[in-house]
Order: structure tokens, then C-alpha cells, then sequence
């Protein structure tokens, strides 16, 4: 698993550096019994809520992104759906660095917070691929495009619910150095996306401070991340769990992102009070 598909598995998705908005997918509706399936009793998020991001390459404004949790007008096995898409793009000054056009969609079930279907589309200096992911939850299957069909954990994730599945966890009783798993199918495979807590700190955005959890991704060392650290995200201390920046070393640089917006949110923002 190469270290870039860390980053945007696991640090919020927020990675995303451009913006290419798919047409609708056909999507598999048909009923089934999905009694057994499980249901996650959360408030975290809700349809409206927008999350604006600004990308920092060293000095460098390289870009913007956004994430959408958008109502969906059908039911996928008379379950209600989000269409939850990620999208973004490079600041024009960057282009001639790496130019990048992706997009990332997830169709998420409301009440078990795991995908029905993902779409990926990408092209990243050049190099463009296309993904659609059939997520069978209530036969533990995944088919690909490509006609293949994979065996499952239930309730698996795709690269963009598995930052909301994650919102909706408990993190009160954690303790500095443990170590949260996330299964997840990652480019025709199953694969752990593992984040370790870190404590609570303060970040500061601008002219404003908020109270937030500190997290490092577990990653691959050596290739792009010397160690863990190099790569650090803080999420809110507060019940949305939203992503407030992230923050990555890595060999040829140092990569930042923070929140630059949040609309439709659930809560209010963990802020600290002057």
C-alpha cells in the first residue's frame, strides 16, 4: 500500500486536489433483506454539510478542496442514502508543478454509515483511473469494474466513508498510543487504515483556536514518511469530529491543510473562549 493512498485514506480525505464531478452512476437498487445489517446511532453529520479545505505545498498555496454530504432521491434496499462527494482543485500557480483532476464520491447508508457504491476519478500528471466499487453489504461482497467480486468484513469502507464512519466513533476513553482500525477496500483490495490517538491539543486557524484530538496515521516508513510523526491530523473535540488540519513531512517537503469553512454542521465548534 503506497503512502499516498494513506494520506488520502486516512487523513480526511482532504488530499483531494482537484475537482472532476462524475455523472450519476447506475446504481443496483433492487430489494433485498438487509434486516441484519447494522445500524449506528449518531449525530455527527447531516445532509448540507460543507467542509472547505486550503492546500499548503512549503510556501506555496497548491490548492483548494471541499466535502459535500449531499440527500440522495432513491434507496438503495429501502435504506436511505448520502451522496457524499469529495472534490477540489489545484491553485492555477501549482498547475505547472503537478496538475491534478480528481473525484471521489461515496453513497453512503444512513443508519449503518458504510457505502453501497464508490466512484473514483482520477488524473494526476497524466496518469488517469477510473473506479466503481459495488459494495454488497448484506453478503459481504465488493465487485469491481472490472467484473471481479471480493470477499468482505461487514460493514467494509471505501476511501471517502471511511472518514465519516470514523466520525461517528467514541474516542473519550482512549488512551495516548492506541490504535484504531478501520477496514476499508483500497484499490481492489482490503486493507486496515489504522490511526493512532495522540491526546487532545489546541489548534489555531487563523484567529481562531479550537479545542481538538490529535491523531498520527500509521503508516509505511521510509518511502515518502521517515517515521509516524511526519504525518499529524487534529479533528474537533467536539461531537461533529470534523477535520481542522493535517499536517505532513515528507522528503521532498512538508504538505499543510487546514479548514478554511464548515456549513450545515451538526454542532457547534469546539472554540476556545477568549
Amino acid at each position: 500500500m503506497k503512502p499516498t493512498k494513506i494520506i488520502l485514506g486516512i487523513a480526511m480525505i482532504v488530499f483531494f486536489s482537484a475537482y472532476q464531478q462524475n455523472d450519476t452512476p447506475v446504481i443496483n437498487t433492487t430489494t433485498s433483506d438487509t434486516s441484519s445489517l447494522r445500524k449506528i446511532n449518531h449525530n455527527a453529520f447531516k445532509a448540507g454539510e460543507v467542509l472547505e479545505f486550503r492546500l499548503h505545498y512549503g510556501f506555496m498555496n497548491a490548492g483548494t478542496a471541499k466535502i459535500e454530504v449531499k440527500e440522495y432521491d432513491k434507496k438503495i434496499n429501502n435504506r436511505e442514502v448520502y451522496h457524499i462527494v469529495g472534490t477540489g482543485k489545484t491553485a492555477s500557480a501549482f498547475d505547472w508543478v503537478f496538475k491534478v483532476r480528481d473525484s471521489y464520491e461515496t453513497y453512503l447508508d444512513v443508519e449503518g454509515v458504510f457505502p453501497w457504491l464508490f466512484v473514483r476519478d482520477i488524473n494526476e500528471g497524466g496518469y488517469k483511473k477510473k473506479q466503481k466499487y459495488q459494495f454488497v453489504q448484506n453478503k459481504k461482497i465488493v465487485a469491481t469494474q472490472k467484473g471481479e467480486t471480493h470477499k468482505a468484513p461487514e460493514g467494509i469502507q471505501d476511501m471517502l466513508s471511511s472518514f465519516f464512519y470514523s466520525r461517528t466513533l467514541d474516542y473519550s476513553k482512549s488512551k495516548v498510543g492506541d490504535v484504531i482500525t478501520i477496514w476499508s477496500f483500497v484499490d481492489d483490495e482490503i486493507w486496515p487504515l489504522k490511526i493512532r490517538y495522540m491526546g487532545k491539543e489546541r489548534v489555531k486557524l487563523g484567529k481562531t483556536t479550537y479545542h481538538a484530538i490529535k491523531f498520527h496515521p500509521v503508516t509505511q516508513k521510509g518511502r515518502i514518511f521517515d517515521k509516524e510523526e511526519d504525518v499529524t491530523f487534529w479533528i474537533s473535540d467536539d461531537e461533529n469530529k470534523i477535520p481542522l488540519m493535517i499536517e505532513a513531512k515528507i522528503l521532498i517537503g512538508s504538505i499543510k491543510v487546514e479548514l478554511t469553512n464548515s456549513e450545515g454542521l451538526s454542532h457547534p465548534l469546539a472554540i476556545v473562549k477568549k
